[in-house]
């Protein structure tokens, strides 16, 4: 009889690799919008000084200013804590 093959000789169909559409949708791919990461590409690798966290504006940072303002009150507010805590008590 011989040996049986441990994989199977055929391939299996792809789960999520088929270009049909799921059932109840369009058939164009209108939820997929346009390809944005050439233009991302070219605002990224713009030589002008600026760090990467901060290439895309104000919403950058706002969020970048918004963490280090939460970062140094964090830390501010450890601080004082420790320091309480190290009081020794009343009594």
């Amino acid at each position: 009889q011989g040996l049986k093959p441990l994989v199977p000789t055929a391939s299996p169909d792809l789960i999520f690799g088929t270009s049909k559409p799921a059932p109840g949708l369009p058939a164009a791919d209108t939820f997929l919008g346009t390809n944005k990461v050439p233009d991302l590409q070219k605002v990224f690798q713009r030589s002008d000084g600026l760090p990467v966290h901060l290439k895309l504006g104000y919403p950058d940072r706002l969020l970048y200013r918004t963490t280090m303002a939460l970062t140094i009150g964090g830390t501010i507010y450890c601080l004082v804590a420790l320091i309480i805590a190290s009081q020794p008590k009343k009594q």
